[in-house]
């Protein structure tokens, strides 16, 4: 079940490269976050951790559910352009894509005996934390680019899950914290950005 939706996880932050419009984004980074949720309450279930659980519920609750709503809102609020076309053509993405893949499996390969059952986890969020930086790259929009830093959260996220199998309840809510003050970030600059459209 978890390698299903650590595929799911993946192949969705990959379709939001190629995303041309601003509400698919979030809808991309929802899901994004849905699976990344889903995994914590698995795993937590798994290996008995109930603060594990815990915060894969919150993280349904607060970045499937309210984080996207809260982008949305704001660029209805502040009549930011919905498209965020990439600057990098497709044909180039396609190619930088599986390049990435390949190179940070290749990367990581020698660390990999290491974590044990959990090493195709490990290689896949760093690979996610690198597609995330592709995403803020590539978007003109700063809208995109601030949805690309919460895919790099995301991807944090699973790389502490599934690296030590479990992070202390402390850091988690400390994570919760800083995503609440990125938002009051996010709407200072999309104001700005919709005083200057």
């Amino acid at each position: 079940m978890i390698n299903a939706l650590i595929g799911f996880f993946i192949a969705i932050l990959i379709s939001a490269l190629f995303t041309t419009r601003l509400y698919r984004l979030f809808l991309w980074y929802a899901l994004n976050s849905l699976m990344l949720g889903s995994i914590a309450i698995i795993l937590g279930f798994r290996i008995e951790d109930t603060a594990m659980v815990i915060t894969g519920i919150i993280t349904i609750v607060i970045k499937f559910l309210l984080i996207p709503y809260i982008l949305k809102y704001i660029t209805r609020k502040f009549n930011i352009d919905r498209k965020a076309p990439p600057s990098l053509s497709i044909q180039y993405s396609i190619i930088i894509v599986p390049i990435i893949l390949v190179f940070t499996f290749y990367l990581v390969s020698p660390m990999l005996s290491s974590f044990g059952m959990n090493s195709n986890y490990v290689a896949i969020a760093i690979s996610s934390m690198f597609l995330s930086l592709l995403l803020i790259i590539e978007q003109k929009n700063i809208s995109a680019r601030i949805v690309g830093f919460l895919f790099i959260e995301n991807s944090l996220f699973l790389l502490g899950i599934s690296a030590v199998e479990g992070m202390p309840m402390l850091i988690e809510l400390g994570i919760f914290v800083d995503l609440m003050m990125l938002i009051i970030i996010i709407n200072l600059l999309f104001k700005n950005e919709g005083e200057k459209a």
